[in-house]
């Protein structure tokens, strides 16, 4: 059983390297038609209009459709779908060079701040007790980790 499998599978990696070359046929080979000459666009003579982003369209002026913001029989760009009402919206409410200048303003102020909390922060409210000796026999003998003692080392 182990043998055909590793024979089956032999096989198919030896089919799988071999290179293969495909040459077009005649069918496939392009050719430009009068009617690619005659419609460069190739969108069937339709007239494309510039492409205007509806959203920079004067919202009161007296629009057919309002949501939309075109007239009855206005012509539809073709890119329409990135171009209408209902496309994410172009973002124009700060440059980058505002939107750098706040985001550093934001960065420098909260430093700022936990700069000035550090300063300001409040000590201990007590101070660390000292035992005579470490307490080295009650904390568990010698060897141990001592605790804090009044001389300094």
């Amino acid at each position: 059983m182990l043998s055909r499998t590793l024979t089956a599978a032999r096989s198919l990696s030896h089919q799988a390297i071999k290179p293969r070359h495909h040459l077009p046929s005649l069918t496939q080979i392009r050719c430009i038609t009068q009617a690619d000459i005659d419609d460069p666009g190739m969108n069937g003579g339709y007239i494309n209009p510039p492409p205007e982003k509806r959203q920079f369209r004067d919202p009161y002026a007296d629009w057919w459709d309002k949501q939309e913001r075109r007239n009855f029989g206005e012509p539809l760009h073709e890119d329409h779908d990135v171009l209408g009402m209902f496309s994410p919206h172009v973002y124009t409410h700060f440059t980058p060079r505002k939107g750098f200048f706040l985001m550093g303003c934001f960065i420098a102020t909260v430093l700022g701040l936990c700069g000035v909390v550090r300063v300001y922060y409040p000590d201990r409210p007590s101070v660390r007790r000292a035992y005579e000796g470490g307490l080295d026999r009650e904390l568990g003998g010698p060897g141990a980790l001592l605790a804090p003692t009044e001389e300094k080392p």
